[in-house]
């Protein structure tokens, strides 16, 4: 079993995707050694006794097309998520949207609206073209953090902490798992509080937002860029009952992330979210090599050896 999920991971969509990044990071002469290293959540450019924090999302077509409303709300909701992964908290975002008409924008813009008043953060301006063949959307954000979490500073022997809302429901035909559109609004905003409050508080110093990489592809891209390796338990993750484990493995959860944590600071660090009603386990080791395994009833598969090949090609060294 455990090497199917493994070979079903090496091949899943969301770990290819992630996979092109590294193309285009080289094309653009881009590195996670550089000034604003690139391969984080956030592009963080220093300033004043702090950070800027600067991301960007677009979305597939077929995804606008299908659910159009959430993908607006998505749009907001996913960036948020990238400046709390940082340690940060939002400011505004924008928008660029193409659709076919008015009446085609609309469900997408709703959901835009919908997120922006639900999470507090204002929806600013942005690009608009009504007439094109199809939909498309893409939304930036600008955030600030007093202190950071990075993909960079995940270090040997650090343990792994999942933290993920468990409260919702699949979003079929996607892998989306949505804890979010039915939440109440005040709940929202003091869950996404929780990352910069453990990033202030220096419970962690690296993180990572679970993104359609899914858990074990998030993972790998938090390992590479701190230039290390993991062993992550499967059968340690939270997971929803009645949701089989290799699903779970592709899930893009509506709040979900990795952190890599200093062993003393674990127990607290999963009570920050345990608190809030949020599952958090530990869920695995950082090593101080350069493979990403998964471990299941004594058994282990190595998912990914950065040694022999790179995913984004974003490490610090």
């Amino acid at each position: 079993m455990l090497a199917h999920i493994a070979e079903t991971l090496r091949r899943g969509r969301g770990i290819a995707a992630k996979a092109d990044i590294a193309g285009v990071a080289a094309r653009l002469g881009l590195s996670g050694s550089g000034a604003i290293r690139v391969g984080d959540d956030c592009a963080a450019i220093p300033d004043g006794d702090g950070y800027l924090l600067f991301a960007i999302e677009g979305f597939i077509n077929e995804f606008v097309s299908a659910d159009p409303w959430f993908a607006g709300w998505c749009g907001v909701m996913v960036n948020i998520s990238d400046i709390a992964a940082m340690g940060g908290r939002p400011v505004a975002v924008v928008d660029a949207i193409w659709a076919a008409g008015e009446s085609a924008a609309g469900p997408i813009l709703q959901g835009l609206a919908a997120a922006a008043a639900a999470f507090g953060t204002p929806l600013v301006g942005g690009h608009s073209n009504l007439g094109t063949d199809r939909p498309q959307l893409s939304v930036a954000i600008l955030g600030r953090a007093k202190r950071l979490l990075t993909s960079f500073d995940a270090r040997p022997d650090d343990r792994l902490i999942a933290a993920i809302d468990l409260r919702g429901r699949y979003r079929d035909p996607f892998a989306n798992w949505d804890a979010a559109t039915d939440a109440p609004p005040r709940r929202l905003r003091e869950d996404i509080e929780i990352l910069p409050a453990i990033a202030e508080d220096g419970l962690a110093i690296a993180a990572k937002d679970i993104s359609q990489g899914g858990i074990v592809g998030t993972a790998m891209m938090l390992a590479e860029c701190s230039s290390v390796g993991m062993t992550i338990d499967l059968a340690a993750i939270p997971r929803p009952e009645r949701v089989p484990l290799d699903r779970w493995l592709q899930t893009f959860p509506s709040f979900g992330y990795i952190l890599s944590v200093d062993p003393a600071n674990v127990p607290a660090t999963i009570a920050r979210f345990e608190d809030r009603d949020i599952r958090a386990a530990d869920i695995g080791a950082v090593t101080p090599d350069h493979a990403v395994r998964v471990s299941m009833d004594g058994e282990t598969q190595t998912i990914w050896d950065f040694s022999h090949r790179p995913l984004l090609g974003c490490s610090r060294a």
